[in-house]
């Protein structure tokens, strides 16, 4: 279903039941050798990374550049996102381009609109339902499957499949898989929010379920969605349940963590954490407590430790142990050692030759975690996917035969593209057995301090504009664009009643006014633009939702599109705040001025 409710701002839902096959058509599937996989992000071997197969469906050989476009700008959007920012390295990113041979899909806008010959067989109203929803974009689920399974490496257990519709018109799902319109002034808003219902498992938090129509009251036991309950916030702290731990603290997505009547399609009797977030009202972040069940969702889909010496044997202990780990682009992994439940002091490599063991046998074990503020239940920290170990049997009877094993690099952050000044930027070597390759690394030619296999770019608080970072080991190199440039972005109103100049520019409007951004950069790409007002959660600026190319419109009622309301901002005087995001996830400083509204 397609729904929303009135927040600060905006209004904005997208659809939530799972997906259905559309309706049987002749023969309509291209056959798999007239798709094209095209990689667009690839941070390492597909079958150690979660993969995000993007699709598109109702686009014709000529309408390829338009679902490139759609494409870039659903990324961008979804790269300004946490978690999916901080851990864009787990994720490797495939276009698959189907050509159809007509363009557009079923049933768009209408039920009476053509039905159209597509690969997918991609249709709005639930798939040309007499009762279905209009904004309900399913797909044939098997014909989706069959072009994922073009990404060599890609299983259903390390994907999550999105397809984009070639379309203008509002709509998408969630479920099995995700889908969105591709051309839609919020499409880049959809699909984040069906990927919360595909790969996150999260339910729907606007309180009615049908556009106009008000919800009625639950009447339900507790439900089993972590972001509803019925229970008070004394009795989630007593208890220890739900968003106890979250309780009391800013939202991510604006006000601050408690509970707001209102969610799985009722407007009364259960409650959700925040008053708008991801889940409820696009535009906005997700608040904690999705964001927590992201993070251990993308991170289940992947193993912490990538590589590892084999376990399989008693080592000798006179080599070398290693671990190769993924590495989250917006912080660092823990890895601590044990030997005999005693910990030593060891990084990404052991050298056991330097504990000078005892005779016999030894337990060793590397264990590593990730400490992401993200999450914060023992349950999910301690589970596999924030939490490995791998344990080795080392006798110091067995001599370790010699290797001849160059130090070199083996994998590391993509070089074929900028990393953002603010980024953790990784390096992965060779195993010789008796030796560690010491990386040694330069930022614009000078030598600079990083961790034993990445660095952390924050730490170097890098000038504004471009760097060259250089990894070496010994003669061999890798080299990365380091983008440390902060984006801009303007604001244009409309004409003011009264205004006055000064530090914090001020504007008085005597009804509705409009406000258009502009972000800029010194780079190609799509630079996402937000606002809040008067403090509250960073909104995405996608331009007016029945015009992109529209500015966004404030007045003290809200204008009323499709059964929603946009741009609803109360009489008095408030605080706007701006800001831009590139590319390369740097955020620019943010601008104010005061706007008062008679």
């Amino acid at each position: 279903m397609v729904r929303g409710k009135a927040g600060a701002i905006g209004v904005v839902a997208a659809a939530v039941l799972p997906l259905a096959a559309a309706p049987a058509q002749a023969d309509v599937r291209v056959v798999p050798a007239d798709a094209k996989v095209v990689p667009i992000q690839v941070t390492g071997d597909p079958s150690k990374r979660f993969n995000l197969v993007i699709m598109g469906d109702g686009y014709t050989a000529a309408d390829m550049p338009k679902f490139r476009a759609h494409l870039a700008e659903h990324l961008n959007d979804l790269w300004t996102i946490e978690p999916f920012k901080s851990y864009r390295s787990y994720v490797n990113v495939y276009a698959v381009e189907i050509p159809s041979q007509e363009s557009g899909v079923s049933c768009d806008p209408q039920l009476s609109s053509p039905r159209r010959k597509t690969p997918l067989s991609m249709a709005f109203w639930s798939g040309c339902r007499q009762d279905g929803v209009q904004r309900l974009l399913v797909m044939d689920a098997g014909a989706a499957k069959t072009y994922a399974d073009l990404v060599p490496g890609s299983t259903t257990g390390n994907r999550q499949i999105l397809a984009l519709a070639n379309s203008d018109t509002y709509g998408g799902a969630g479920g099995e898989y995700a889908t969105a319109s591709g051309g839609n002034a919020l499409s880049a808003l959809i699909a984040p929010h069906e990927l919360g219902h595909s790969l996150g498992g999260l339910d729907d938090e606007y309180d009615y379920y049908q556009r106009g129509v008000p919800g009625g009251t639950y009447t339900g036991t507790e439900p089993g969605s972590i972001h509803h309950t019925l229970l008070t916030e004394q009795a989630m702290k007593a208890q220890k349940k739900k968003w106890w731990r979250w309780l009391g603290e800013r939202s991510e997505s604006g006000g601050t963590i408690g509970r707001y009547e209102g969610g799985l399609y009722f407007s009364k009797g259960v409650w959700r954490p925040s008053q708008h977030s991801m889940m409820k009202t696009l535009g906005y972040y997700f608040d904690q407590v999705s964001r927590e069940r992201m993070t251990e969702r993308i991170s289940a889909k992947v193993n912490l430790v990538q590589a590892h010496t084999p376990t399989d044997q008693p080592v000798g202990a006179d080599r070398v142990l290693w671990l190769e780990t993924l590495h989250p682009t917006g912080h660092q992994l823990s890895i601590t050692w044990t030997v005999d439940g005693k910990s030593v002091e060891g990084g990404a490599n052991l050298d056991l030759s330097q504990l000078h063991l005892t005779k016999g046998t030894h337990k060793v074990t590397a264990t590593v975690t990730d400490p992401t503020d993200f999450v914060r239940d023992p349950a999910i920290q301690s589970s596999a996917a924030l939490t490995q170990a791998r344990t080795w049997t080392v006798d110091t009877g067995i001599e370790t035969p010699p290797a001849d094993v160059p130090a070199d690099f083996s994998s590391s952050t993509p070089v074929d593209q900028p990393v953002g000044g603010r980024s953790v930027v990784y390096a992965e070597t060779t195993h010789p057995t008796k030796s560690i390759p010491a990386i040694e690394w330069e930022l614009d030619g000078d030598r600079v301090r990083g961790s034993e296999r990445d660095i952390d770019l924050r730490r170097l608080d890098l000038s504004d504009g471009t760097h060259q970072l250089v990894a070496r080991i010994g003669p061999k190199s890798r080299t990365w664009t380091v983008d440390a440039h902060r984006p801009t972005v303007k604001y244009e109103l409309s004409k003011a009643a009264r205004a006055r100049a000064g530090r914090t520019p001020e504007y008085e409007f005597d009804g509705p006014f409009t406000m258009r951004l502009t972000g800029a950069d010194d780079r190609p790409g799509v630079v996402v633009s937000e606002f809040r007002v008067d403090g509250d959660g960073w909104f995405n600026y996608f331009g007016w939702p029945t015009d992109s190319a529209a500015p966004w419109r404030f007045s003290d009622t809200g204008t009323m599109i499709d059964s929603l309301t946009y741009g609803r901002i109360g009489k008095g005087r408030h605080t706007v705040e701006y800001r831009a995001i590139d590319p390369a996830g740097n955020i620019g400083e943010a601008g104010t001025f005061i706007v008062t509204l008679r």
